[in-house]
Protein backbone atom coordinates (compact mmCIF):
# COMPACT_ATOMS: atom_id res chain seq x y z
CA UNK A 1 0.00 0.00 0.00
CA UNK A 2 1.20 3.56 -0.56
CA UNK A 3 0.65 6.13 1.70
CA UNK A 4 0.44 9.54 1.10
CA UNK A 5 0.04 12.80 3.43
CA UNK A 6 -2.39 15.85 3.03
CA UNK A 7 -0.96 19.02 4.43
CA UNK A 8 -3.26 18.84 7.04
CA UNK A 9 -2.09 15.58 8.67
CA UNK A 10 1.69 17.10 8.30
CA UNK A 11 0.17 20.21 9.75
CA UNK A 12 -0.86 18.05 12.91
CA UNK A 13 1.45 15.90 13.15
CA UNK A 14 4.01 18.31 13.43
CA UNK A 15 2.33 19.93 16.55
CA UNK A 16 2.12 16.14 18.29
CA UNK A 17 4.43 14.83 21.28
CA UNK A 18 7.47 12.74 20.68
CA UNK A 19 5.34 9.72 22.24
CA UNK A 20 2.06 10.46 19.98
CA UNK A 21 4.09 10.64 16.89
CA UNK A 22 6.09 7.14 17.92
CA UNK A 23 2.29 6.16 18.26
CA UNK A 24 1.33 7.69 14.95
CA UNK A 25 4.50 5.92 12.87
CA UNK A 26 3.44 2.59 14.64
CA UNK A 27 0.21 2.71 13.21
CA UNK A 28 1.15 3.80 9.47
CA UNK A 29 3.42 0.57 9.31
CA UNK A 30 0.40 -1.19 10.48
CA UNK A 31 -1.85 0.63 8.16
CA UNK A 32 0.38 0.38 4.98
CA UNK A 33 0.92 -3.77 5.40
CA UNK A 34 -2.95 -4.27 7.18
CA UNK A 35 -5.58 -1.91 6.66
CA UNK A 36 -7.79 -4.23 8.45
CA UNK A 37 -5.24 -4.74 11.41
CA UNK A 38 -8.10 -5.37 14.53
CA UNK A 39 -4.68 -2.96 16.66
CA UNK A 40 -6.18 0.31 14.54
CA UNK A 41 -9.49 -0.22 15.56
CA UNK A 42 -10.42 0.97 12.05
CA UNK A 43 -14.37 1.90 11.42
CA UNK A 44 -15.92 4.16 8.89
CA UNK A 45 -16.88 7.54 10.42
CA UNK A 46 -21.06 8.21 11.02
CA UNK A 47 -22.31 10.61 8.08
CA UNK A 48 -19.39 9.94 5.44
CA UNK A 49 -18.80 7.42 3.18
CA UNK A 50 -15.25 7.42 2.22
CA UNK A 51 -13.48 8.67 5.45
CA UNK A 52 -12.10 5.87 7.85
CA UNK A 53 -11.09 6.19 11.30
CA UNK A 54 -8.13 4.60 13.32
CA UNK A 55 -7.30 4.97 17.26
CA UNK A 56 -4.11 5.36 18.05
CA UNK A 57 -4.45 5.21 22.04
CA UNK A 58 -7.81 6.76 23.99
CA UNK A 59 -7.85 10.49 22.81
CA UNK A 60 -5.43 9.87 19.94
CA UNK A 61 -7.34 9.72 16.27
CA UNK A 62 -5.86 9.55 12.84
CA UNK A 63 -8.39 9.46 9.62
CA UNK A 64 -8.07 8.38 6.01
CA UNK A 65 -9.23 8.25 2.88
CA UNK A 66 -8.64 4.55 0.80
CA UNK A 67 -8.55 4.35 -2.90
CA UNK A 68 -7.19 1.27 -4.52
CA UNK A 69 -4.06 0.79 -3.06
CA UNK A 70 -3.37 4.12 -2.04
CA UNK A 71 -3.87 5.77 1.42
CA UNK A 72 -4.38 9.40 1.92
CA UNK A 73 -3.80 10.41 5.22
CA UNK A 74 -5.97 12.88 6.22
CA UNK A 75 -5.64 14.46 9.54
CA UNK A 76 -3.89 13.07 13.11
CA UNK A 77 -4.74 14.23 16.87
CA UNK A 78 -7.07 14.75 19.54
CA UNK A 79 -10.03 12.84 19.24
CA UNK A 80 -12.92 15.65 19.18
CA UNK A 81 -10.85 17.70 17.25
CA UNK A 82 -10.16 15.34 14.40
CA UNK A 83 -13.25 13.67 14.37
CA UNK A 84 -14.69 18.22 13.60
CA UNK A 85 -12.19 18.04 10.51
CA UNK A 86 -11.61 14.70 9.40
Amino acid sequence: MEILFTEQFEQAYSKLTKAEKRSVRKALALLGDNPRHPGLRIKKMEGSKDIWEARLSKGLRMTFGMTGETIMMRNVGEHDKVLKRP
